[in-house]
């Protein structure tokens, strides 16, 4: 169950990076806040890696041309999924589009089983089914205005990218003769080398000011930087043990400690489709764990 632990530990750290974006989202444009991601992240995983060799002494792995293709495509599309979700923050009935881009654990099954060879058990497939249900309750309900075709199909383009960045990250990973865990940081070391390098560049040429803006907001950036690594290095090792789609159902538990820093620290009531949300995140949890 090493996986589900480093999930929880993805999910706590996203959460965080997440309020930090959020935060940061006043004061930097939408390209900085998506590089505050990235920015200050290679370096830790870099010293996160030389941990893991220090304590284990190994070998360097030999990157392939597969390897490589997969780690530069995964890149590509979490940076894809990424502009998605700033589409998505656009539109009048956001909250559901954004439900819909949590369709990545459902997407990521399906695709897992056709091109990936996955192969997930009946109770993980009700517990991923059950869980896009209550993100689809959480997101939806009490809003008002219908799910126009155009945010449906931004989110679920964002669903869809989400899913291939796991799925291609996971099997970047066991191209590796490394165990597991070293597989995952490498892994992550080179999507994350490849996304600051593409972005930092396309910034620097189309938004110079926008590098401006973060130096002026360091602490945050850096926090940033640091809170969405600790959460990466844990989903992709999570991934790396354990089927995308099962991993990103747990995840979906993020959901909790949203509304729990919503309810302690905002003073926000919790509504009665919350209430309903998150017991079938919870029944959704239980299936995948014990899938």
């Amino acid at each position: 169950m090493t996986w589900v632990l480093f999930t929880l530990l993805a999910v706590v750290m996203q959460t965080w990076r997440n309020a930090l974006q959020s935060k940061l989202s006043a004061h930097v444009h939408t390209s900085g806040v998506t590089l505050s991601r990235f920015l200050f992240a290679p370096p830790i995983v870099a010293i996160y890696l030389y941990g893991l060799y220090l304590y284990q002494p190994m070998a360097i792995p030999e990157f392939n041309t597969r390897f490589i293709i997969y780690a530069c495509i995964a890149a590509a599309t979490q940076i894809a999924a990424t502009a998605f979700m700033v589409i998505l923050f656009k539109q009048k009935n956001f909250a559901v589009g954004a439900g819909l881009a949590k369709s990545e654990a459902l997407v990521a099954g399906v695709l897992g089983v056709l091109f990936f060879g996955s192969n997930l058990s009946l109770l993980g497939w009700l517990g991923i089914f059950i869980g896009s249900i209550a993100i689809f309750v959480l997101s939806s309900a009490g809003k008002k205005g219908s799910l126009s075709p155009k945010t449906l199909m931004i989110g679920l383009a964002c669903g869809t990218c989400f899913a291939l960045t796991s799925l291609l990250a996971r099997e970047a990973s066991h191209l590796l003769d490394v165990p597991f865990h070293v597989g995952a940081a490498w892994s992550l070391l080179w999507v994350l080398c490849i996304q600051t390098l593409a972005l930092t560049f396309y910034i620097f040429k189309q938004q110079p000011q926008v590098l401006a803006e973060l130096s002026q907001h360091k602490i945050m950036t850096i926090a940033t930087s640091i809170t969405s690594c600790i959460g990466s290095i844990g989903w992709f090792t999570a991934m790396a043990l354990q089927h995308v789609a099962l991993v990103k159902t747990l995840g979906q538990t993020e959901v909790l400690f949203t509304i729990m820093i919503s309810v302690w620290w905002l003073k926000k009531p919790v509504q009665r489709y919350e209430i309903i949300g998150l017991l079938l995140i919870a029944v959704a949890a239980i299936l995948v764990m014990w899938s």
